[in-house]
């Protein structure tokens, strides 16, 4: 490919790097900020739907957070690592450079290599959509402010004070709590869920990956395996948040439905269902042919056929 303007090259680089880092920053005051104001939502007395038993802090969960993020932030920069340099060195073995992206040039000294530049596309456009899923799922916690299933149990609110004669009377307002406020405020943050959108995402992500990366005979089988055992991962965390009382059904399946429509997105539209730059060039230039027009040639009448037609015409 030609070598691309190095003010361009520059400009472009530069405008991504603000993208990722206004999402973090973002993601960062949703989290550990108190700039959004969560929705204060009311309950009824004695609602069941509320008054599950507290299960303890997220520490304390069979997938607690650290494992959670771990994970995700691990596995698959880990696979993506290992199938590009697979990918590449087989290539290599193979020769097979029709479907090996070029080198390209930018500026005036500085080559790119394509193993480094897929490897580093796709970790960080999976990167971008992390911190993507974070920030849905933090919005629509703070929009909403769903109550947990064991939400009364941290509130506990003082019935007699609060006039609860019957279950159908209407609380509203944070003084009706009495518990932590700081457990109370995070009671009230799981529409959708955090760790099912998260779980799904990565799982996704990688599942696409895999499908569309490894061509290699003899995976048949061994892709459909590790495909299905990614996204069960996904199910039964969302599973264990419901089990647990952490989240509702609503909750994690919410979380599912953000999980799954980011990480398809990014996929299908921004890297292209990881098909390298040289197949997205080859499917442009396609499109140019057929929208080309039509150019009509006039017909030329053979000699032998003009004759055909004398002789023909004599004899009748």
């Amino acid at each position: 490919m030609p070598p691309l303007p190095a003010a361009l090259t520059s400009s472009m680089l530069y405008f991504q790097m603000v993208i990722m880092a206004g999402t973090v920053m973002l993601a960062y005051y949703f989290e550990y900020t108190d700039t959004f104001t969560v929705n204060v939502q009311g309950f009824f007395c004695h609602d069941s739907a509320y008054r599950k038993p507290y299960p303890g802090p997220e520490d304390s969960s069979a997938v607690p957070p650290v494992l959670l993020y771990s994970l995700a932030a691990g596995v698959p920069v880990l696979v993506i690592i290992v199938g590009e340099t697979a990918v590449f060195c087989l290539q290599l073995a193979t020769r097979d450079f029709e479907n090996q992206e070029k080198t390209i040039l930018t500026g005036d000294c500085c080559y790119i290599n394509p193993l480094v530049r897929r490897t580093v596309r796709f970790l960080g456009i999976y990167t971008f959509g992390l911190f993507a899923t974070d920030i849905f799922v933090n919005a629509g916690q703070v929009v909403t402010g769903n109550l947990a299933p064991h939400f009364l149990a941290l509130c506990k609110p003082n019935y007699t004070a609060l006039g609860c004669q019957q279950y159908t009377q209407f609380i509203s307002g944070e003084e009706a709590c009495t518990g932590n406020p700081d457990l109370i405020m995070r009671a009230r943050k799981t529409f959708p869920s955090k760790e099912a959108a998260l779980s799904v995402y990565a799982a996704m992500y990688l599942t696409m990956y895999i499908t569309n990366t490894i061509k290699a005979k003899g995976t048949r089988l061994a892709k459909p395996v590790l495909c299905l055992g990614l996204m069960c991962l996904a199910f039964l965390t969302g599973l264990n948040r419901v089990a647990e009382y952490r989240n509702h059904w609503s909750d994690v399946i919410a979380g599912f439905l953000v999980g799954i429509s980011i990480a398809v997105f990014l996929v299908v539209c921004v890297v292209n269902n990881f098909k390298g730059r040289q197949a997205e060039n080859e499917h442009i230039h396609m499109d140019n042919l057929a929208q080309m027009p039509m150019i009509s040639i006039p017909r030329v009448e053979s000699p032998l056929e003009k004759n055909h037609i004398t002789a023909f015409a004599e004899v009748t």
